[in-house]
């Protein structure tokens, strides 16, 4: 028998779990859209769980899209500018939606690069790429010491990226919160989310631990089609 309480309650969670569903389904329409993995959860396994895959990428990044969306929802000449043009005029943006843009347009980019560049074997570049990496990051190694250290100092959130300019040249730059070398009129080759996030679930606070296993994960394949891009003037994000 059940008594009066717990039926109570039992319908308090069953109104309340009803609601959701609502919620969610009046997230703003508008013109930018959340891709799907280009690969299942669990293809990152063991290095990143596939649960922190399912939410990094169906809540957090989802919530990016919706967000932004909204803000650019009464102002229909932003919503047709392409993300990275409008991340590089960041400081042209009006003021009412300017954070919203910094914050949430920069996770959508930031986060569209990095599905892309993991569902990989891991391993070390070759051709192009690792060329690249010895003559302006001084070598593989050094390059992955360096950039796991860049992420394990970033202080609280932020990404670590390797820019790529025009001419292939790569630099190592770190940035806080969403924040991207788009806005700085830069193209991303690759680059680590380490907001907690993205490894909290398996890692805690074992930042260096997530760090030093994520490179495999990487597909060196779609980061070499990303270089390839930049030095043909058609990477975007």
């Amino acid at each position: 028998m059940l008594s009066r309480r717990h039926l109570l309650t039992g319908a308090t969670l069953l109104a309340a779990s009803a609601a959701i569903p609502r919620a969610w389904a009046q997230a703003p329409s508008g013109p930018f859209k959340l891709d799907p993995l280009p690969y299942a959860p669990s293809k990152n396994e063991p290095h990143i769980d596939a649960q922190t895959m399912e939410l990094h990428h169906g809540k957090h990044h989802a919530a990016y899209v919706n967000n932004l969306n909204a803000a650019l929802s009464q102002n229909g000449e932003l919503a047709r500018m392409p993300l990275h043009e409008m991340l590089a005029k960041l400081g042209e943006m009006p003021e009412t939606v300017r954070t919203a843009i910094r914050n949430n347009g920069g996770g959508h980019a930031n986060h569209t690069m990095f599905w892309q560049i993991m569902g990989g074997s891991g391993g070390e570049p070759s051709g192009e790429i690792k060329s690249a990496i010895d003559r302006d990051l001084g070598g593989f190694q050094k390059f992955q010491a360096d950039f796991n250290t860049a992420g394990e100092k970033q202080f609280g959130s932020g990404w670590v990226f390797v820019t790529v300019s025009r001419d292939g040249k790569l630099a190592l730059v770190t940035k806080p919160n969403q924040d991207t070398p788009l806005m700085d009129g830069a193209r991303v080759l690759m680059g680590n989310d380490v907001w907690e996030h993205a490894y909290y679930l398996k890692y805690q606070n074992r930042r260096p631990e997530y760090l030093k296993a994520w490179w495999n994960v990487l597909d060196w394949n779609r980061i070499g089609e990303r270089y390839a891009a930049a030095k043909a003037g058609t990477l975007t994000i």
